[in-house]
C-alpha cells in the first residue's frame, strides 16, 4: 500500500499546485486503446466514506473489474476501507489523498467519484483530459456551467461518463415513463417530484483546527478558502452553499431527473421560480429545508417539492418518489387513478427504452467495454440537464425576497398542484409549532431562460450564479 501524505503532497504542490496541475493522456483510451470485452477494470475509487463505499463494494464483486485505487482527502477512511475489501477477498488496493496522483497511470481505466458535490465537475473533467472512463455521483455539477464542461469533456476526449441518478437504470421505471408518454392516459399537464427527507437541525459547531487526517486544503478545491468547522466534513456540506446544493440538489436530483424524464423533449424550462426557507429552527446550515420550484415546458409544468421537517409528526412523513397529472388521471408507482374516482389499474403501453442491465455499475462497465454511448443508462448531457433544474432553483430562491406566510403572489398562479404544494408546506410548517401569521418565507426571482445558449435572459445577477469563483489551481476551465 502507498500512501500519500500531506507532507507530500505539500512537496509536489509547490507554486500553488502547479506540479500536478495538469495529466497526460498518451496511451490512453482517448488515444485509440479500447477495453478487450476479456480485460480486467482497473477502477480507483475517490471519496471513499459513504456513497463511496458502496462504490468500491459493488466494484469490487464483479468479475473482471478490480479496485485499484482508494482515494480520499481524509485518510482515517483507508482503514476500514481496505480491511471491508479483504473481508470479501479483494485485492489490497493503493491509496491516495489526491486524485492527481491516479490520473496518470495508465493502468487505471476509470474513476469513480464520491466525493462532495463542490468538487464532482472537476474530477470527472480531469478524468476524461486523462483518458479515464468517470462514473459520477449525483449531481454532477455543483453549477450549471459545470455540468455543460462535463457534457464538452466527454465528447472531447471519447470518454464515458455516467451519472449516479440510479433511476435510469431501472427497466420499471422506464416503462412507467413510456407508458406515460404513449397517450392511453391523457396528456401531461404536470410533472411532479417529492424530495421529503427528515432534515432537522444540524446545529452549531465551533471554529477549529481541522484534524491531522483531514487535508482541508484538498477538501476545499474549488471553494473559497475558509476556517474548518465540524458541520463541513463529512455529510453536513450539503446544506452550505459553497459545497452543497440543499437537499433539492442531493437526495431531490433523482425524482428531478425523473420529472424531467416523463417531459417529451425536455431540456432546460424557459421559466423558473421557487419559494421556501429554512424553518423549524435556527442552525448553521445555510440551504432551505422546505422549497418548491416551478419549471415551465410550454403546457407542461415540472413541480418540484422538498420538506425536511418530516418523519417526527403525524401526517409528515417521509415521501420520496413521482406522480404524473394527466387530462385523464394521475399516474403513480406504475397505477393509474382516473380522474374519475374509478379504481386503479396498472400502466402499460408505449415504446419503452431498453435498460442496459447491471443497474448503474453495470451500466457503466458495459459501455466501458463496448464503447457505444446507448450502453450508458444516464450519460453526461442527461445528468447535466437534470443537475441544472435543481440549480436554477436554487437561483431563483437565493435571489428572492421575503413574503408573508398570509399574503399570495401573482408568482404563484392558479395550478391545483402547485396551490396544494404551498399549502401542504404551511400545514407541515404549522405541524412543527410555527406561527404562521407574522412568519414569512424567501419568494424566489421568476427566471426568463433561453435553453438553447443555458443562459438567464436579461438578469445579470442571475448569471453570475450560474458558474463560480474558482480558487487556484482547481478551476473548472473555460476550455476543457
Amino acid at each position: 500500500m502507498s500512501m500519500l501524505s500531506r507532507r507530500t503532497f505539500l512537496k509536489y504542490s509547490a507554486a500553488g499546485g502547479a506540479a500536478l496541475r495538469l495529466v497526460t493522456i498518451a496511451g490512453t483510451k482517448s488515444s485509440g486503446k479500447v477495453i478487450g470485452a476479456n480485460d480486467r477494470i482497473r477502477v480507483a475509487v475517490v471519496g471513499i466514506r459513504g456513497r463511496g463505499s458502496s462504490h468500491y463494494s459493488n466494484f469490487a464483486k464483479i468479475d473482471g473489474v478490480e479496485v485499484s485505487h482508494l482515494v480520499d482527502v481524509d485518510s482515517s477512511q483507508f482503514g476500514p476501507a481496505k480491511k471491508r475489501l479483504a473481508a470479501n477477498g479483494a485485492p489490497e488496493p493503493q491509496c491516495v489523498e489526491d486524485i492527481r496522483h491516479v490520473l496518470d497511470d495508465r493502468n487505471v481505466d476509470a474513476i469513480s467519484i464520491a466525493t462532495c458535490n463542490h468538487t464532482h465537475s472537476l474530477y470527472t473533467i480531469w478524468g476524461c483530459q486523462a483518458g479515464k472512463d468517470v462514473y459520477v455521483e449525483k449531481p454532477i455539477s455543483h453549477n450549471v456551467f459545470e455540468g455543460r464542461q462535463c457534457v464538452e469533456a466527454s465528447r472531447k476526449y471519447n470518454t464515458v461518463v455516467q451519472h449516479g441518478t440510479q433511476q435510469r437504470s431501472s427497466q420499471e421505471r422506464a416503462n412507467e415513463i413510456a407508458a406515460l408518454q404513449s397517450g392511453n392516459y391523457g396528456k401531461l399537464l404536470v410533472s411532479k417530484g417529492y424530495c421529503c427527507k427528515p432534515r432537522w437541525s444540524i446545529g452549531n459547531k465551533p471554529i477549529e483546527t481541522p484534524p491531522d487526517h483531514l487535508d482541508f486544503n484538498l477538501w476545499l478545491g474549488p471553494a473559497p478558502d475558509q476556517p474548518y468547522h465540524a458541520n463541513l466534513a463529512h455529510y453536513n456540506w450539503h446544506w452550505f452553499w459553497d459545497f452543497g446544493n440543499g437537499d433539492s440538489g442531493n437526495q431531490g436530483v433523482h425524482e428531478m431527473d425523473v420529472a424531467r424524464w416523463a417531459i417529451p423533449g425536455a431540456t432546460l424550462p424557459t421559466r423558473v421560480w421557487s419559494l421556501g426557507g429554512r424553518f423549524g429552527y435556527e442552525d448553521q446550515g445555510q440551504t432551505p429545508n422546505t422549497q418548491l420550484s416551478v419549471y415551465e415546458y410550454g403546457d407542461v409544468l415540472l413541480v418540484f417539492e422538498t420538506r425536511g421537517l418530516v418523519g417526527k409528526h403525524d401526517g409528515f412523513s417521509k415521501v420520496v418518489h413521482n406522480e404524473y397529472y394527466t387530462t385523464e388521471g394521475m399516474i403513480k408507482k406504475g397505477l393509474f387513478y382516473p380522474a374519475d374516482g374509478t379504481e386503479a389499474i396498472p400502466v402499460e403501453g408505449g415504446n419503452p427504452r431498453q435498460v442496459t442491465p447491471g443497474k448503474e455499475f453495470g451500466s457503466f462497465l458495459a459501455a466501458m467495454r463496448s464503447r457505444r454511448p446507448e450502453d450508458c443508462n444516464a450519460d453526461a448531457e442527461t445528468a447535466h440537464y437534470s443537475a441544472a433544474l435543481c440549480h436554477l432553483g436554487n437561483i431563483s430562491y437565493r435571489l428572492g425576497e421575503q413574503a408573508p406566510f398570509n399574503s399570495r403572489s401573482q408568482t404563484l398562479g392558479d395550478n391545483k398542484q402547485v396551490v396544494e404544494s404551498l399549502q401542504t408546506i404551511q400545514e407541515n410548517c404549522k405541524a412543527v409549532g410555527m406561527e404562521l401569521a407574522d412568519a414569512t418565507y424567501q419568494l424566489g426571482r421568476p427566471l426568463e431562460i433561453d435553453p438553447q445558449t443555458e443562459t438567464i435572459v436579461g438578469d445579470d445577477e442571475a448569471n453570475l450564479m450560474m458558474t463560480r469563483n474558482y480558487r487556484k489551481p482547481f478551476e473548472v476551465p473555460q476550455d476543457v
